[in-house]
């Protein structure tokens, strides 16, 4: 159940380089081993939505290895945040979404909540209260095993549980390969 196209990337861009990004994200995935992947804007400027088949490891240090030995590859892609579910933004439509991840954050595990909205009225601590409280595990903002990462694209949500590893900042990966 989600709303548009399925995606499992949401990938952030410089405005207006939303096109060369889409191409250099599809060029790189299908280096990496994806026949098909598929990139579109969404509805707000400086982000895009991907979908590709390949696994969330294999995408993010595929493209985490890429950016340090090929980054002139990745010029317009900023980041790359993989994607659990996606779904209508409301506020009891993502706390279900959180719902269904709960069994990604292990019993011993700290979390926080980030949120990154953009094109809504909904206030982030609403979302951010709303979704700590179906996660029963403690909290650690400053240094947590996984990140619920909700980010609010206008009229869609993706909702995901990251490691902090798993959010992809490529150019964090140039600094640290060149």
């Amino acid at each position: 159940m989600s709303a548009g196209r399925e995606f499992n990337l949401l990938v952030t861009t410089p405005r207006n380089m939303e096109m060369a990004a889409i191409n250099e994200i599809e060029a790189a995935l299908r280096e990496l081993g994806d026949s098909d992947p598929e990139a579109w804007p969404s509805t707000v400027r400086g982000v895009i939505f991907v979908k590709t088949g390949l696994s969330r490891p294999e995408v993010i240090e595929g493209l985490r290895k890429m950016a340090r030995e090929r980054p002139f590859n990745l010029v317009n892609v900023k980041r790359v945040i993989p994607v659990d579910e996606v779904v209508e933004t409301g506020i009891g439509r993502i706390v279900e979404a959180a719902r269904g991840l709960v069994d990604r954050i292990g019993e011993g595990e700290t979390f926080r909540v980030t949120v990154e909205k953009r094109h809504t009225q909904l206030h982030s601590m609403d979302i951010i209260k709303a979704v700590a409280e179906v996660f029963e595990r403690k909290v650690n903002l400053k240094n947590p095993d996984k990140i619920v990462l909700v980010e609010v694209v206008g009229p869609v949500t993706a909702v995901s549980v990251v490691s902090p590893r798993e959010i992809l900042s490529v150019e964090k990966e140039m600094e640290a390969g060149g």
